[in-house]
């Protein structure tokens, strides 16, 4: 049996989520926000064994925390290639939204790409890579299928849909992607990354 628990980390209230299998304790974290110390703290309470972190998007908020928590737990970094040039420019764009200077992490690579996986599996914590462009050009949302999850970053919402207002989002990308979304089983809860989770009726 998996469980998962939602941390709310973040000026921007970024939804971190951790994600762990009762039968081994093995782990994952998908978004770790902006305190890969704290997150770090959190596993230990909890005595899980990490595998892997997951970002659905390259947006700051999402990912500032990774590469403490690639170093503390000596685990991969996975996110799409499509957001490398998101993950390059995170000073710039956390001081326009956050309106100062914050220390971003350096990374220098990504450890496994989600544009090329469609699939991941660790134990009993087994994925499906949705790839739902829009948002940004690499956004994935990660499909749990037998536990009906799906963790859809900032593509939708409990009450509405991600941004498309960026040079490099794309509306009718979005609309796609979120058409993928809805064809989902009924009562698969969606698990947004702002926000509460809510159900595919």
């Amino acid at each position: 049996m998996l469980n998962y628990i939602t941390l709310v980390l973040g000026e921007l209230a970024t939804n971190c989520y951790l994600v762990w299998s009762d039968i081994d304790k093995k782990a994952v974290i998908i978004d770790p926000a902006d305190d890969g110390v704290g997150i770090a703290d959190e596993i230990g309470r909890l005595g899980l064994e990490p595998q892997a972190v997951l970002m659905t998007h390259g947006h700051f908020d999402h990912v500032l925390g990774g590469l403490d928590l690639k170093l503390i737990f000596q685990i991969p970094f996975y996110g799409s290639s499509l957001d490398w040039f998101l993950l390059q420019r995170q000073q710039e764009t956390a001081k326009h939204f956050l309106g100062q200077e914050i220390k971003v992490p350096n990374f220098n690579k990504i450890d496994g790409d989600l544009n090329e996986t469609e699939e991941l599996k660790w134990g009993e914590i087994e994925m499906k890579i949705i790839k739902t462009p829009g948002h940004t050009p690499g956004g994935v949302c990660l499909w749990l299928e037998r536990e009906k999850w799906v963790f859809s970053g900032d593509i939708w919402f409990r009450d509405g849909v991600g941004e498309t207002r960026y040079s490099y989002g794309n509306s009718k990308e979005l609309a796609t992607s979120l058409q993928q979304l809805k064809k989902l089983p009924s009562g698969t809860e969606v698990m947004p990354g702002h926000g509460e989770s809510f159900m595919i009726e």
